[in-house]
């Protein structure tokens, strides 16, 4: 499946977003500034299959020869759906793993083989459960081994690999410190099995699978890249843009042990698999011009004029002829003849998008607005995947919204209950625990289920481990009141906050069930009910725990099935970021500036989501508070429409219009 179409960004079916670029021009590889073949495809679902395909046909060409077949597995999101779509193909059309010999990269240290965390579980709940591969024919790096003998387990492990001939394929996923496996920055070449202490970042990353960074255990067992790099042929597979920047760093940049991804560039077989997203920051994704003639239409002018802007550290209206040519862009001025007209075209493409009426402006011309003027009031509908993303990502467009009349109402997808962390939860009980004792209540019932759930919190829960439903539902009460909390603070009715708690959600753990037809079912009637004419939703579907791209998938199959009743022909659909990213600056249609007033206001509704301050258990790899991450975004937002020479602003929120 080599040249596969390149998309702008992920879309599912016919969806797109407003600004696309042209699908005319000329889509073949174009590689000039990488340095390892990649495959980029327009989603994260397709890459997987490919690779499961590649996987099942060395299988086959090895059952063929009457020889075993080698494979060396990864771990972690990335593989997930390899394996879902090795499963399938086992069950549905009779591929067998009996000829199969696997070895996995690495197994945190130290780590009970049972453990819900380790990586022997993971490989038996995701895969070896479901296919017919005979169990002495895996092996996964046991973490259960002593120091004293560690370093002869590991230089048996090695020994083992090469007993079977080495690895005939090799899969691999990539950190975003550049690690394949566990080989942290800093590891060699010629780097064999062992124990390694695992980069504070991964660590980070690797928190909301352990309920919390202080529970992520510090070193790991891992291949060295010497091993990896001895496998016959070697697939690297990334998704989501949270994987961008080092994907680039890998393929276009010089090797060096600071990314040992970048190893990879002297290994005869290799190739990366990418979703778009993964492929954003290469050059031949983000800035095409500079490896081959592009079909130029108005998304592309102005990420260019952007990217030029940002390159010189110039305004948009003081780019010059020179300026264009000296920097890949002669071709854009061969278009339209001189700098002056291209700066004017991107100066006021930007300038229409800038609006303090995110719901339309009553009674003025809205032909150059991002917003329709009518009706005046509108009945808009947010929806927010966790009950705080809706105020961390547009807290200052909410408030807009409601002080401009307009019935705003939000719908809360999940109930966000394992983001509350224990010793939150207990805090609360206690105080209601007090309260029902000062207060003669006679709620003897009430204290016995307060003191059953502080006892399962503070003695029988272990570290990482799975609540019980009371402990669920009341944590899920928690998030519920902060929610409302905030909403009052921006003005929003009660009567207008929808708590879906969809079922994807409930498991109590992490992972997720996949989208169902109840998901879709509960999303549908919503829409129906409200018959909005603005649909807000989050568009940072590369999350790092992955709950807002199920959450945008939801409403997305719920759009498709309502796309043809009659409300829908004047229903506008925005997507937000804040949480976890921002858009790109080339990218945004509505900009919503924020003064610092309602900056501070913004601040003040998030902190009424107190159980997510500091202390909850997934705050991601950054270290900042989420108001603290969703201030400084905002800010840089309106700092980049500043430099660029528009209005200076205290911040801007940022919203993509989304088309069915």
């Amino acid at each position: 499946m080599e040249n596969q179409i390149l998309q702008f960004r992920e879309e599912l079916d016919e969806a797109k977003l407003y600004y696309q670029p042209s699908d005319e021009f000329d889509r073949t590889v174009k590689t000039r500034y990488e340095k390892m073949p990649a495959d980029i495809f327009s989603t994260a679902e397709k890459a997987a299959k490919w690779v499961a395909g590649e996987i099942a046909n060395e299988i086959k060409q090895k059952q063929k020869l009457g020889e075993m077949c080698v494979v060396g597995l990864a771990t972690g999101a990335t593989p997930l759906g390899v394996y879902s779509e090795l499963i399938r193909l086992h069950k549905e059309e009779g591929l067998s793993f009996l000829n199969v010999v696997t070895f996995n990269l690495d197994e945190y240290y130290p780590m009970l083989k049972l453990s819900a965390q380790s990586y022997n579980h993971y490989m038996n709940d995701v895969l070896f459960n479901h296919i017919d591969i005979p169990k002495n024919q895996i092996h996964v790096p046991n973490g259960e081994v002593s120091k004293v003998t560690i370093t002869g387990y590991c230089n048996e492990y090695e020994r083992l690999i090469d007993s079977f001939g080495g690895l005939d394929l090799q899969i691999l996923g990539i950190g975003r410190t550049g690690h394949i496996g566990f080989n942290e920055p800093g590891s060699q070449l010629d780097s064999i099995t062992r124990l390694i202490m695992l980069d504070s970042l991964t660590r980070r990353d690797a928190a909301k699978d352990f309920n919390g960074l202080n529970n992520v255990p510090k070193a790991a067992i891992t291949m060295g890249v010497g091993t990896i790099f001895k496998a016959k042929r070697v697939i690297l597979m990334a998704w989501g843009e949270g994987k961008a920047a080092i994907v680039k760093k890998a393929l276009e940049e010089s090797q060096c042990d600071a990314v040992p991804a970048s190893y990879l560039q002297r290994h005869t077989d290799v190739k990366f698999v990418l979703d778009v997203p993964a492929a954003s920051e290469l050059s031949r994704v983000k800035n095409p011009w500079l490896v081959g003639s592009i079909e130029w239409d108005r998304y592309w002018i102005r990420k260019a004029a952007v990217w030029l802007c940002n390159k010189l550290q110039k305004p948009i209206l003081k780019l010059t002829n020179r300026d264009y040519n000296d920097n890949g862009l002669s071709e854009l001025l061969a278009l339209y003849g001189s700098a002056y007209e291209v700066n004017i075209k991107v100066f006021n493409d930007l300038q229409h998008t800038i609006t303090g009426w995110p719901g339309g402006k009553p009674n003025a011309d809205d032909s150059h607005r991002p917003e329709r003027a009518e009706p005046a009031s509108k009945r808009v509908l947010v929806f927010s995947p966790h009950p705080d993303d809706d105020v961390i990502s547009m807290g200052g467009t909410l408030k807009r919204l409601v002080d401009q009349n307009h019935e705003v109402h939000v719908a809360y997808q999940t109930s966000g209950n394992i983001a509350v962390a224990d010793d939150e939860a207990v805090r609360y009980l206690s105080f209601v625990k007090s309260f029902s004792r000062t207060h003669d209540t006679n709620e003897g019932n009430l204290q016995c289920v307060i003191e059953d759930i502080q006892k399962f919190l503070l003695e029988n829960k272990k570290p990482g481990g799975m609540d019980t439903a009371e402990v669920r539902n009341m944590k899920a009460l928690i998030r519920r009141g902060e929610a409302k909390a905030a909403c009052r603070f921006v003005g929003i009715r009660s009567k207008n906050l929808h708590f879906l708690d969809l079922p994807f959600y409930e498991t109590g753990t992490v992972k997720k069930n996949p989208l169902g037809e109840e998901d879709v079912r509960i999303l549908v009637n919503l829409l129906r009910k409200i018959k909005p004419h603005q649909i807000f939703a989050a568009g940072d579907w590369s999350d790092p725990h992955g709950t807002h791209r199920v959450c945008w998938e939801g409403i997305y199959q719920a759009l498709k099935i309502v796309k043809d009743e009659e409300w829908m022909k004047d229903c506008y659909i925005w997507l937000y970021r804040g949480a976890w990213q921002e858009w790109d600056l080339d990218e945004i249609q509505m900009a919503v500036p924020v003064s610092p007033e309602e900056l501070q206001h913004k601040r003040n509704a998030i902190l009424r989501h107190q159980s997510q301050m500091e202390s909850a258990p997934f705050m991601g790899n950054d270290s900042r508070l989420f108001w603290q991450r969703s201030e400084e975004r905002n800010r840089a937002t309106a700092d980049l429409f500043n430099k660029l020479g528009l209005a200076e602003y205290e911040a801007i929120e940022a919203f993509v219009r989304f088309i069915v």
